[in-house]
């Protein structure tokens, strides 16, 4: 057999090669989601045209004829250039928001004592960064000091005691109220909504009948019925004499509402597992509690962190509704401000109310952002 005639077997994969030059790029993605069917031209060219009539005047308004100081409303009646527009409005009235921001950001907190709540925040940020980076050393200890220490602390420093000055919850307000119920509400809503769900699965009638009825009546009612009803009737089963801090009874109710929540997310995660990862673990001989630890929850969390993130943007969003129990989160104390006759113009409403939805969907993206990169770094190449 000459050497032309014998077999050839290749020792090495090829390289592979690049996409064509007409598929990648700029041009290429536009053509491919913006201009692939005459339907597709037409709504882009609408978009467009809207984009190019909107943003204009978004920008006029918000920024060029803004007002960005001022010790009054006075300054939100005219034009940076002192003139009076004809139908009375000027820009966006910032000098309100500037003049209030504090005031936004901790309540009616005293003056002399922000230095707390500011402490408490950086505090927070510091533990909550490295438990948020998937690289970063002694996890256990983080979430210990982040779960359990830091809310000690928190207590101690914003409520006082102990050498320092007592200030009363009526006066906390503001992003601070907003971040401390969102906060222990996704802090607590998490392992209890795991409990739940595991407990609506369980073999015994009555830890699942339990279970059960949690669940169906809390998801029965809005959340503004459950703070209603931990503000109001909740003190008339208590004991003569006894009373519950109006912040912790917002606290029960975001928590157990989220909580109730979150056990149909982990169910579904749960129900969502192959049967033969639970007898695979029966086969190793495992417990109830090592299977769930180990092998079972691991994977159903995994594949529920979309629903899970959204829950938690949820319960921030939600804890506006707080006003109903007479606190005021970001959301309220923006609000309440509208009463100062000081700042009543006409731009002050839409301008406040833009302010505290910036803030609000800078928090509830940033959530997003990492629930996309947490699936993207727990993502084993499993495509379903």
């Amino acid at each position: 057999m000459s050497v032309a005639d014998k077999p050839f077997v290749r020792t090495s994969i090829l390289a592979a090669e690049p996409p064509p030059p007409g598929e990648r790029g700029a041009v290429a993605w536009i053509r491919r989601n913006l201009l692939a069917t005459p339907k597709d031209v037409i709504l882009t060219i609408l978009a467009l045209a809207l984009i190019a009539w909107a943003v204009p005047h978004l920008v006029n308004w918000l920024f060029i004829q803004a007002v960005w100081s001022g010790p009054d409303r006075t300054f939100c009646a005219t034009t940076i250039q002192g003139g009076i527009q004809p139908d009375g409005w000027s820009g966006a009235c910032w000098a309100f928001i500037s003049a209030k921001y504090n005031q936004f950001i901790f309540g009616r907190y005293p003056l002399d004592e922000r230095w707390r709540p500011a402490i408490v925040g950086i505090l927070f940020i510091l533990l909550l960064v490295p438990m948020l980076i998937p690289s970063a050393p002694r996890k256990g200890l983080n979430a210990i000091l982040l779960f359990a220490v830091l809310p000690i602390i928190a207590f101690w420093l914003l409520h006082g005691g102990f050498g320092l000055e007592v200030v009363e919850t009526p006066l906390w307000g503001g992003l601070m109220v907003t971040l401390v119920l969102s906060f222990v509400g996704i802090a607590v809503s998490l392992p209890c909504g795991i409990l739940l769900a595991l407990g609506r699965r369980s073999k015994m009638p009555v830890i699942r009948m339990l279970c059960v009825t949690f669940i169906e009546v809390i998801r029965g009612v809005p959340l503004i019925t459950v703070l209603f009803m931990a503000s109001v009737m909740l003190p008339l089963f208590l004991p003569t004499g006894w009373n519950v801090d109006k912040l912790l009874r917002a606290l029960i109710g975001v928590s157990i509402f989220t909580s109730a929540y979150m056990a149909e997310v982990i169910r579904g995660g749960l129900q969502a597992i192959p049967k033969g990862q639970f007898e695979g673990a029966d086969s190793l001989g495992l417990g109830y509690w090592q299977k769930t630890r180990l092998i079972i929850m691991p994977q159903a969390i995994k594949l529920v962190i979309p629903s899970i993130v959204n829950t938690f943007i949820g319960t921030f969003k939600d804890t506006s509704l707080v006003t109903i129990i007479g606190m005021f989160d970001l959301l309220g104390i923006v609000k309440l401000n509208f009463s100062d006759a000081n700042w009543a113009s006409a731009v002050t409403p839409i301008t406040g109310l833009i302010f505290a939805g910036f803030i609000f969907w800078l928090f509830c993206f940033g959530m997003s952002r990492y629930s996309g990169f947490m699936e993207r770094h727990l993502d084993t190449g499993h495509k379903r």
